[in-house]
């Protein structure tokens, strides 16, 4: 077996990479993670440099693959490994470089280890932990995992389990938005029917297209949104205007963006991916001061536009207990970690006992705030 480091997808054919994927999940395909490195959003000074990782066998045959990246530092990951990187600098220990396999700047869980057998996705995380000391990186770190995945890492020696919690929302069968909300408390409701009542009282309304159906100027625009939302932070953003065209040219029939106008005029959009059955919401951005219109574009707009499509779930990114009164489960997520100093080891692995008992506490005491009538 023969481990390969690739700086590059344009290294590798889509067809070669896309057949591992075990779902259509759009963020894992070539045209995603190609478009992050072509548009100059990973690679160069941005700290995410590629080094994707392949296993072949003595015929060349592709048998597993990890999405991974040189990381100088930890921004736009997610799983917040801070502290560990402030410990490590205070006890004199490189805690950068690091390899993480996630994808960029997306926290939306799914395959980390692209393979059709678990044996063959075993011998790759095997054949990464074992040169890790030699290649001068002080581990491995996987966020974001799906079963699969946890199945092959719950049975390795070494290897640190991260829990952490997101909200999703969940299509119950509902007909269209009333029926969800005849699903909740009548306070609840109520609450919804003002915040979305308040948005059409300022004239605004909602115009969903499909990644195919924008003009470049269009883009224009929804770059400007998602820029605006870090620079108003005095942020740079993290993808570049390039990574937009280039993804709505290769993967149109995945994007689904919805542009809220004011009297003709666009003033806030959303940005969402999708597959066979979840909506992913990923970026909004507003360039004028509007009540709620938060709420309605990137949350109300995409269950809506969920129920419509027939879809199970809706992931809205990151964040956010304002979810759980808008029908926003809790939702655990898994990370992966394997660091090369036994001290260091030692220490995450503590915390992260302590940390697991307080992520299941949160859970449950997020279950008790949903808005649903109790049966």
């Amino acid at each position: 077996m023969t481990i390969q480091t690739l700086p590059s997808l344009a290294l590798i054919s889509a067809h070669d990479w896309d057949r591992l994927l075990p779902s259509g999940q759009p963020f894992l395909r070539h045209a995603f993670l190609a478009s992050l490195e072509e548009s100059g959003s990973v690679g160069d000074r941005s700290g995410w440099q590629p080094a994707h990782r392949l296993l072949r066998d003595a015929q060349g045959k592709l048998l597993a693959a990890m999405p991974a990246y040189m990381k100088s530092h930890s921004r736009g990951e997610y799983v917040f490994d801070w502290s560990w990187a402030e410990a490590c600098e205070r006890a004199g220990i490189a805690y950068y470089p690091k390899l993480l396999a996630a994808v960029p700047f997306s926290p939306v869980g799914g395959a980390r280890v692209l393979a059709r057998e678990a044996a063959d996705a075993g011998r790759l995380l095997d054949g990464l932990t074992a040169g890790l000391s030699d290649q001068g990186l002080s581990g491995l770190h996987v966020n974001f995992t799906d079963a699969f995945a946890d199945g092959v890492f719950g049975a390795r020696a070494g290897w640190l389990e991260r829990l952490g919690c997101q909200f999703h929302w969940f299509n119950r069968g509902y007909r269209d938005f009333q029926d969800f909300l005849d699903a909740l408390a009548s306070r609840k409701r109520k609450q919804m029917r003002k915040e979305r009542e308040q948005v059409a009282g300022q004239g605004i309304d909602f115009d969903w297209r499909e990644g195919g159906q924008l003009a470049e100027a269009e883009w224009d625009f929804v770059y400007a949104c998602y820029a605006n939302t870090y620079a108003v932070r005095g942020q740079r953003p993290y993808l570049s205007r390039d990574f937009f065209s280039l993804l709505a040219a290769r993967m149109p029939e995945s994007i689904r963006v919805v542009l809220a106008r004011q009297g003709g005029r666009p003033v806030a959009m959303a940005f969402f991916l999708l597959d066979g059955d979840c909506l992913y919401g990923r970026y909004w951005g507003c360039l004028a001061d509007f009540d709620r219109l938060h709420f309605e574009t990137c949350f109300y707009q995409g269950l809506e536009q969920a129920i419509v499509l027939g879809l199970g779930r809706f992931d809205a990114g990151a964040q956010g207990e304002h979810k759980l009164i808008r029908g926003f489960e809790p939702v655990l997520t898994r990370s992966w970690h394997y660091l090369v100093h036994p001290g260091l080891r030692a220490a995450v692995a503590d915390f992260l006992d302590q940390e697991r008992a307080g992520v299941y506490a949160y859970v449950e005491e997020a279950r008790q705030a949903l808005p649903y009538r109790q049966a």
